[in-house]
């Protein structure tokens, strides 16, 4: 499978006038999870924006419309630091933007190369017209590294107040201990994923990789965390609590 995924990559890079090695700077920070989260067109994608720039100073973003039904796709790698998942939730939260599914990864060497697959309720214009205004507005942001702001929920759909998904969390070691397992469910709506991600960043636990998945009304997402706040049962507890009742509200 992973031989397969990089050697379509590969393919479709050639495409671009790209050597086959051209990759392999880039590559050799990032692990096979990354590899097989990823479909082959997306890691050549990443690749032909960031081969060239493996190092870089400043925060890279880049956006496309999704190849498959509608929606976004956006590229973030910059260095990481603590809020940096929190901070991108927060834009895309002031911009309307759902986010349907979001895949975080941690490169060897200390940078956060995150994708995204994002909607807007708009008209498929509204992406056509803004990709380069958000990719620009994102990259501000994360350059000034302004204070998160409180989130504002927005409002359930009628289904969803008729057929409310009962929330719940699991926090819990991973299989080596060194790491939490973080499973979130509830009803979905606009603020949900940033308020999760800000508490996170307020007791001081970064986010390794996610997986966030939109079904319907219903949000399941599951985070990778570490953090020394974490060592403490104490916290664990006070933080489970703190994240059942955010998504009771």
């Amino acid at each position: 499978m992973l031989a397969e995924q990089q050697a379509e990559a590969r393919r479709i890079l050639r495409l671009y006038a790209l050597s086959d090695d051209v990759q392999d700077k880039l590559w050799a920070q990032l692990d096979v999870s990354y590899f097989l989260r990823q479909g082959p067109s997306d890691i050549a994608w990443h690749t032909r924006h960031l081969y060239w720039r493996v190092d870089a100073e400043q925060p890279i973003v880049k956006a496309r419309l999704s190849p498959i039904g509608e929606g976004l796709e956006l590229l973030v790698y910059t260095r990481d630091e603590m809020d940096l998942f929190a901070r991108i939730c927060g834009y895309f939260d002031s911009k309307n933007l759902s986010i349907l599914d979001a895949k975080i990864h941690t490169t060897s060497h200390g940078y956060a190369l995150d994708s995204f697959l994002i909607q807007h309720d708009s008209h498929h214009e509204f992406y056509r017209e803004t990709l380069s205004l958000l990719e620009a507005e994102l990259q501000d942001r994360l350059v000034k590294r302004q204070p998160l702001e409180p989130p504002v929920f927005g409002r359930m759909s009628r289904q969803s107040r008729h057929f409310p998904v009962r929330p719940s969390v699991d926090l819990k070691p991973d299989e080596k201990g060194n790491q939490y397992l973080l499973t979130v469910s509830a009803t979905d709506r606009t603020g949900l994923l940033y308020s999760i991600t800000r508490l996170l960043a307020q007791y001081k636990v970064n986010v390794q990789t996610a997986k966030i998945m939109t079904l319907g009304e219903r949000a399941e997402d599951t985070f990778l965390l570490y953090g020394q706040s974490l060592n403490s049962g104490k916290l664990q507890i006070q933080l489970e609590a703190e994240l059942l009742e955010l998504l009771s509200i």
